[in-house]
C-alpha cells in the first residue's frame, strides 16, 4: 500500500488521480493500477506522436501499458534535475536540467554549434545534427557487366535453368524437348559463369551496403537517448492526462489523444471524431456506450489517404441523418476530407429529441404502411393488365371480371357503417366528458395525454443520457479502458454545436397588410368560438344548468308548507258534518 498522498478530482463525473507535481511522476509507480483510468492502449492511430510512444514501447508489442509507463516516469526522473518541466510540454530542454552526463555531453556539443550562448537544446536542433550526419562508407563493387546484360540475365535466369536441367533429363532418356521450345542464346557453361559473376557481385555489394547502413545507424545512435529525452519531455505529461487520467478529453474540444478531428455534418460540427481501428468490433461494443454514433468512410485525394471514423453526435435532431448522407472531415491539421455515412448506431440525443421519437415513430410507420399498400396495389394493377395482355397475345380471352356480389358488398358496408358508428359514439362521449371540464382541467387533461404518449420514451432517454459512456468505443478500438468516461447531458452539448444564425427577413416572401392581417385573426376567433359555443350548447341541450336546478328545488322547499296548511283547512274536524 503506497503511503504516498495523492489529491484527487472528479473528472467528467469519475473519482480520479490528479498528476500534478514532480512528486506525483516520481511516485507514478506505487499507484494503485485500480485507479488508473486507462491499462493499455496502441500506439499507432492517436494524436500523440507515434514515435513517442513508440520510445516508451519497450518491448516493441504495439501497445503501451502501465509498467511501460511507469518505467518511463522513472527514466525522465532520472534524467532530469527538475522532472517538473514535463508540464509545459516542451520540445526543448535547458542543459543544466539535465541530470544524465552522458547525454548532457551530446546535448552541450550541439549546443554549441547550433547556439552561441549554448543554453538549451531542441528537437529541431538534434534532427538538424541528425540528418546532417555522414560517414567514411565502405567501396562497393563494380558491377562485372553491363547493367542491361545483368537484367536480361535475371529474366531468362528460370527459363534457361529450367530448359538445360530438361536437356539432361533427355540425354538419360527421361524427358523429350519439343522441338518448337526455344534454346538458349549461350552454353550451360557460360550460363552457370555469368551466375556465379552475377551472384559474386551481389553479395559483395549488399555487405557493403549493410555494413555502410550499419555504421550510420551507430552514428546517428549516439543521439538518440537526447532525441528520446526530448520527444518524451514534449509528450509524456500529454500522454499522462490521457492515460492516469482523462483531463484531455473533458478539457475542451479536439484535446483528447484519441480525438482526430471534427466532421461537419447538418448544420452541426461533432467535435469527437474517432479512428475506426477494427470494424466488427465496433459491431459488438460501441452499442453498449448509449452514445449515438455516425460512422464515416473518408477519402482526401489531394492526400492521397483514407480512413474510417466514427462521430458522436451528442446535440440536435436526427430526422435528416441516414446512410448515404455526404459530409466534410477535418482532421486536427486542417486537412479535409470527403466523408459519407455508412453506418448509424441509434441512441437518444436528447430529451426534446425523445419527446417527439414516439410521434415520429408513428408517423414513419403510417407512411410504410400507405407505401406498402400503394406498392402492392400498383403491383396487382400491373399483374392483371400484363396478365389480360398476354392472355390476348396468345388468341384466349381475358380473364372475365369476377360479378358483383352485392350480398358481401352489403355486409361490408354495414361492417364500415358500425365502426363508423362506435367511433362518432366514442368522439360524442370524449367532448360531451371534455366540456364538462373546467379550463384549468382541460389543460391538465391535455397535459397527461401527452406525457402519457411521450413520457415513457423521455424517461428511458434521461436515463440513457446519464450513462452515455465513451469507453466501449475505445475499447473496440484496442483500449483497455479501466474506468467509465461519461458524456453528461452538459457535456455533450460542448461535444456537439450547432449552428446558430440571426433573425433575418425573408426578401422573397411579401408581407401580409397588417389590417388584413388583422381582420382575419378576429373572424377565426369568431368562427371558433361560435363553433365551440354551439357545440357545447348541442351537448348540453337536455339538462339543465345548476341554477336552474337549484331555483326549481327552492320553490319545490317554498310550495311543501302551503299545501300542507291547504291540507289541514280542508280536513273536516272530527264530528263535523260537510256540505
Amino acid at each position: 500500500m503506497s503511503k504516498y498522498k495523492w489529491s484527487f478530482a472528479n473528472v467528467g463525473g469519475v473519482t480520479r488521480v490528479r498528476i500534478q507535481s514532480a512528486e506525483d511522476i516520481r511516485h507514478l509507480g506505487e499507484l494503485d493500477k485500480k485507479m488508473w483510468t486507462v491499462l493499455s492502449c496502441p500506439v499507432d492511430g492517436l494524436e500523440i506522436s507515434s514515435e513517442s510512444l513508440k520510445a516508451m514501447d519497450v518491448d516493441g508489442d504495439g501497445k503501451l501499458r502501465v509498467k511501460e509507463v511507469v518505467a518511463t516516469a522513472e527514466w525522465l526522473c532520472a534524467t532530469l534535475k527538475n522532472p517538473g518541466t514535463l508540464f509545459d510540454q516542451q520540445d526543448s530542454i535547458a542543459l543544466d536540467n539535465i541530470a544524465d552526463e552522458d547525454i548532457k555531453a551530446v546535448a552541450a556539443k550541439i549546443a554549441g554549434s547550433q547556439n552561441p550562448k549554448g543554453e538549451s537544446i531542441s528537437l529541431a536542433d538534434v534532427d538538424q545534427v541528425i540528418a546532417a550526419v555522414s560517414i567514411e562508407e565502405q567501396a562497393v563493387p563494380a558491377a562485372p557487366l553491363d547493367a542491361d546484360v545483368i537484367a536480361a540475365y535475371k529474366d531468362k535466369q528460370a527459363e534457361y535453368a529450367a530448359y538445360f536441367e530438361q536437356e539432361k533429363l533427355q540425354k538419360l532418356g527421361l524427358a523429350v524437348i519439343a522441338e518448337d521450345t526455344p534454346k538458349p542464346g549461350m552454353t550451360e557453361k557460360k550460363f552457370a559463369e555469368m551466375g556465379a559473376q552475377i551472384a559474386e557481385w551481389e553479395a559483395a555489394k549488399a555487405a557493403a551496403e549493410t555494413a555502410n547502413a550499419d555504421a550510420l545507424a551507430a552514428a546517428k545512435a549516439v543521439y538518440e537517448p537526447l532525441r528520446k529525452l526530448l520527444l518524451l519531455h514534449r509528450d509524456f505529461y500529454r500522454l499522462l492526462r490521457n492515460f492516469v487520467t482523462f483531463e484531455d478529453f473533458y478539457a475542451g474540444r479536439n484535446d483528447a489523444s484519441f480525438d482526430c478531428g471534427t466532421l461537419i455534418i447538418d448544420q452541426r460540427a461533432c467535435h469527437l471524431c474517432i479512428r475506426v481501428n477494427d470494424l466488427p468490433k465496433h459491431d459488438v461494443q460501441a452499442p453498449l456506450s448509449g452514445i449515438y454514433l455516425l460512422y464515416c468512410d473518408c477519402e482526401s485525394k489531394k492526400l492521397g489517404k483514407k480512413m474510417q471514423i466514427v462521430a458522436a453526435m451528442t446535440q440536435g435532431e436526427v430526422k435528416n441523418l441516414s446512410v448515404g448522407k455526404n459530409a466534410i472531415f477535418y482532421d486536427t491539421a486542417g486537412n479535409d476530407y470527403d466523408a459519407t455515412v455508412t453506418k448509424i448506431i441509434d441512441n437518444p440525443i436528447s430529451i426534446r429529441q425523445a419527446f417527439w421519437t414516439p410521434y415520429r415513430k408513428f408517423g414513419n410507420w403510417i407512411q410504410e404502411k400507405i407505401n406498402k399498400s400503394a406498392a402492392e396495389k400498383d403491383a396487382k394493377s400491373f399483374d392483371d393488365m400484363t396478365a389480360n395482355v398476354e392472355a390476348k397475345a396468345e388468341g384466349g380471352a381475358a380473364a372475365p371480371k369476377p360479378a358483383f356480389d352485392i350480398a358481401k358488398f352489403a355486409g361490408i358496408f354495414a361492417a364500415i357503417g358500425m365502426a363508423l358508428g362506435m367511433i362518432g359514439t366514442m368522439l360524442v362521449s370524449v367532448a360531451k366528458g371534455w366540456v364538462t371540464l373546467t379550463w384549468w382541467q382541460q389543460i391538465l387533461v391535455f397535459v397527461g395525454i401527452l406525457l402519457l404518449i411521450s413520457g415513457p420514451s423521455m424517461v428511458m432517454a434521461w436515463l440513457k443520457l446519464r450513462r452515455r459512456n465513451l469507453a466501449p468505443v475505445l475499447n473496440a478500438n484496442g483500449w483497455a479502458v479501466n474506468a467509465d468516461a461519461l458524456i453528461s447531458v452538459f457535456f455533450g452539448r460542448t461535444l456537439t454545436e450547432q449552428v446558430r444564425f440571426p433573425l433575418t427577413k425573408d426578401p422573397l416572401k411579401k408581407g401580409m397588410n397588417p389590417w388584413v392581417a388583422a381582420l382575419l385573426t378576429i373572424t377565426i376567433v369568431a368562427i371558433l368560438g361560435l363553433g365551440g359555443w354551439g357545440v357545447y350548447k348541442y351537448l348540453n341541450r337536455d339538462k339543465m344548468s345548476a341554477e336552474e336546478v337549484e331555483q326549481v328545488v327552492e320553490a319545490d322547499e317554498n310550495a311543501a308548507p302551503a299545501l300542507e296548511a291547504e291540507e289541514v283547512v280542508a280536513t273536516p274536524a272530527e264530528g263535523e258534518v260537510t256540505e
